[in-house]
């Protein structure tokens, strides 16, 4: 982007990359509107035309999230998603068109509607594949959301080298290639079965219940255990309707199920992973790697995000959510500590960015094998299914909140804190590792009455605990109107 005379040397080169609107789509959209009104582009006008078309994924994926609640419960979680892959085929088409015919509108139009579908997938998505799976697997395949997610963010930064469809030729099939996953979905999910939960706790099909589980374990599965598991739960909910989010919100019997979902969703875009991933350039290149291979070194960052996720998914179960949490929000405030520290240094000793090199490798270690793996699954895990939809809407709000926050605020908080913004980001992820410390229980191995239960005893110490986790198990007032006894 260009900027104006003697502005160019004031603005640090992390900025300027922050603010830059050079790609082949955003040349191709400038080009578009060359040819239409028939003069050239102002450098800002460019620039505000690429910001908005950037933002309109994330004003699409607030709008998905808000509505995936609602659809989920109306039409159940596969439909849903078999549904919502039109939206991203329609999005995939709007965008191979646009070059063609001349409009850029067109690409903005496709980037909502792919906001749209991200919403409502990584909404429905995570409710169905948790409530599929076995509670013995629940820890892992929870995982396996954010493992997928890095590995999208990787095959995107793949898709996008030169060499492959990052150029001013290939750039409608790079974004439309989400399409052709859309497709591959459209014609898969009619063969896989409903969620289980979804039959027996919302629709009350205990013979629909029964099926999907065959399917999903097999004939030789062991279906007692997890329709025992849904009967108690159901039971306990008997006769209460699925709750909106105003009621979620004001809901005392989930208080701290919401304060969890609020403090791990919020720090999920505030630990300072975007900042981390956006200073790495420049640590890099201070650590002597050529400017033309740097882009091939941020594979290396994008790699070890999702080594560490496959890890973390194959110790999840014998170490537990709790502890990964906790690990993981200490470990990258103290990272982000040292690496403040190293930054600043790098100036006077010369082989301080090699430090900073491998505290980036660190931070995301932490990130990956704790919120970044473990965060996405947390309100199917800990809020019981009257309760689900809404906390999943409230949780994906404050991801796609905070990264439009993020994406709006960090440009200016670099520019004013440069390398000290990491100090702001050390906060919310010390603050986050002590509430999950001393307010969340661990969930591992147990079902959601056990672990409401569990926040009940953490929570209101006047009140004695069950005598007996599976033979009593209490809900307040505010969820079925009376003590229930199971």
């Amino acid at each position: 982007m260009r900027t104006a005379p003697g502005k160019e040397d004031q603005e640090s080169p992390l900025l300027r990359r922050i603010s830059s609107s050079e790609s082949p789509a955003s040349e191709t959209a400038a080009q578009i509107r060359d040819q239409r009104y028939g003069h050239y582009l102002e450098a800002w006008e460019l620039s505000l035309i690429w910001s908005f078309t950037v933002s309109m994924y994330s004003i699409g994926g607030l709008l998905g999230c808000l509505v995936a609640g609602r659809l989920a419960a109306a039409y159940g979680r596969k439909r849903c998603l078999v549904l919502n892959n039109v939206l991203a085929i329609c999005g995939a088409v709007l965008v191979l068109l646009s070059k063609t015919v001349h409009s850029f509108e067109m690409i903005m139009a496709a980037r909502f509607l792919y906001g749209i579908n991200a919403g409502v997938a990584l909404t429905v998505h995570t409710m169905y594949v948790l409530e599929c799976a076995p509670k013995r697997l629940r820890g892992i395949v929870g995982v396996s959301v954010g493992g997928f997610v890095s590995f999208g963010k990787f095959s995107g930064q793949v898709l996008g080298l030169s060499e492959v469809m990052g150029t001013e030729d290939r750039w409608p099939f790079l974004l439309a290639f989400s399409g052709f996953i859309g497709f591959l979905q459209l014609v898969t999910l009619p063969f896989l079965p409903e969620s289980p939960r979804f039959l027996l706790l919302d629709r009350g099909d205990r013979p629909g219940c029964e099926k999907a589980l065959r399917r999903l374990l097999g004939a030789s599965g062991d279906l007692s255990s997890e329709v025992e598991e849904m009967q108690v739960e159901h039971a306990a909910l008997q006769g209460v309707k699925s709750h909106g989010i105003l009621e979620l919100l004001l809901s005392r019997s989930v208080r701290w199920q919401l304060f969890t979902i609020i403090v791990t969703f919020t720090t999920l875009q505030l630990c300072g992973i975007n900042a981390v991933y956006l200073y790495s350039s420049d640590v890099f290149r201070a650590a002597g790697i050529p400017a033309h291979n740097l882009r091939y070194v941020a594979l290396g960052t994008g790699l070890c995000e999702i080594s560490t996720i496959v890890t973390c998914g194959m110790v999840i179960e014998s170490t537990g959510k709790r502890v990964l949490l906790i690990r993981g929000y200490l470990g990258m405030a103290a990272t982000l500590l040292i690496l403040t520290l190293t930054l600043y240094l790098q100036e006077y000793v010369s082989w301080m960015p090699y430090c900073s090199m491998v505290l980036i490798f660190i931070f995301i270690f932490f990130f990956s094998s704790g919120p970044g793996g473990v965060t996405a699954p947390l309100p199917g895990e800990i809020f019981t299914q009257s309760y689900k939809a809404a906390a999943f809407v409230v949780a994906c709000t404050l991801n796609w909140v905070g990264l439009f926050f993020v994406g709006m605020v960090f440009p200016l908080i670099v520019e004013y804190l440069e390398y000290f913004c990491f100090l702001i980001f050390f906060f919310f992820c010390f603050v986050s590792g002590v509430f999950v410390w001393y307010g969340v229980p661990e969930t591992r191995n147990r079902s959601i009455m056990e672990i409401s239960a569990e926040f009940e005893r953490m929570h209101n110490k006047t009140k004695p605990a069950p005598e007996n986790k599976l033979d009593t198990v209490y809900l307040t007032h505010s969820q079925t109107g009376q003590a229930t006894k199971l």
